[in-house]
């Protein structure tokens, strides 16, 4: 059994009728369409959707960097409030993201010493002498397998791609948020840092605890490191639940279709009437 089941959970992030509208009239446009949702403390969930199914919109909505039409959101239990930018502030450093696209996410004109100072800062640590706050920046670069005297001066564009989303994660290390969105973070990555990534993130769910909230299209990838999945279309949450669930008795007919489109690589992956595809490896976080 793995660290993280049968353990009594309590929800951390939820929400009741969540909905944004974007335009007026003519050109109004529902993006996400009243939807309900509960994650728990070190659960792992993944949002699965085609492009347009409003997923992204779902996790801006859930940073509170694009405001919500309708519905309300709750932080560890508690009607969220960042009406102000110092609450705003405070809700972070317990609710942070990494994208999809490494180049974004950074201002480029900021060292990389900057990047990482300004979460040790964010977490209260602006008095702490200079060698301890460079004790914490080495000690987030070692954990995703970079050295911080050969970052150090440089700035985010000298880097790869794959080291910039290392980056992130020594960023999100440093922060210790209670809630990871990840809103496709290895679809810009070749095969190899993309396993290192996943890696990585599995690594801080098991030692911190953290609740990590995937957002991707591949449903194959979501299944694999997935407690439970949520179904988007549309802006619409067609079906949720255990991730053995949802997978192995779809439901609604577009889970159906996603299920139909996983690549079949080897025999043991088929489709049966249900139309819920048998996929035969073991979830990483259930050998145990």
């Amino acid at each position: 059994m793995g660290v993280h089941e049968g353990a009594k959970r309590a929800p951390c992030l939820s929400g009741a009728g969540v909905t944004k509208v974007f335009g007026v009239g003519s050109k109004r446009n529902v993006a996400v369409d009243h939807v309900d949702f509960s994650f728990d403390e070190g659960e792992l969930i993944s949002i699965v959707g085609e492009s347009g199914s409003g997923k992204t919109t779902l996790v801006k909505m859930l940073l509170g960097l694009t405001s919500v039409t309708a519905g309300d959101i709750y932080f560890m239990g508690e009607k969220r409030d960042i009406r102000t930018r110092k609450r705003k502030r405070e809700y972070w450093r317990g609710i942070q993201a990494i994208f999809q696209d490494p180049f974004s996410a950074y201002n480029m004109f900021n060292k990389i010493d900057t990047v990482l100072l300004d979460c040790i800062h964010m977490r209260g640590g602006r008095r702490l002498p200079q060698e301890e706050k460079v004790r914490m920046m080495s000690e987030a670069c070692g954990f995703v397998n970079l050295k911080y005297e050969e970052l150090t001066n440089k700035y985010p564009f000298e880097l790869s791609g794959g080291q910039m989303q290392r980056l992130m994660i020594a960023r999100i290390f440093l922060l210790r948020p209670k809630i990871l969105l990840a809103d496709e973070p290895t679809s810009m990555i070749d095969a190899c840092s993309r396993a290192t990534i996943l890696d990585m993130l599995m690594k801080l769910r098991e030692e911190e605890g953290m609740t990590i909230v995937f957002i991707t299209h591949d449903l194959g990838l979501a299944y694999y490191v997935s407690d439970k999945l949520l179904i988007m279309e549309k802006g619409v949450i067609v079906e949720q639940g255990a991730a053995d669930e949802v997978i192995l008795n779809a439901q609604h007919p577009y889970t159906r279709q996603l299920l139909a489109d996983v690549p079949k690589l080897t025999e043991t992956w088929q489709q049966e009437d249900t139309g819920a595809a048998t996929f035969t490896k073991a979830r990483r976080h259930k050998e145990e």
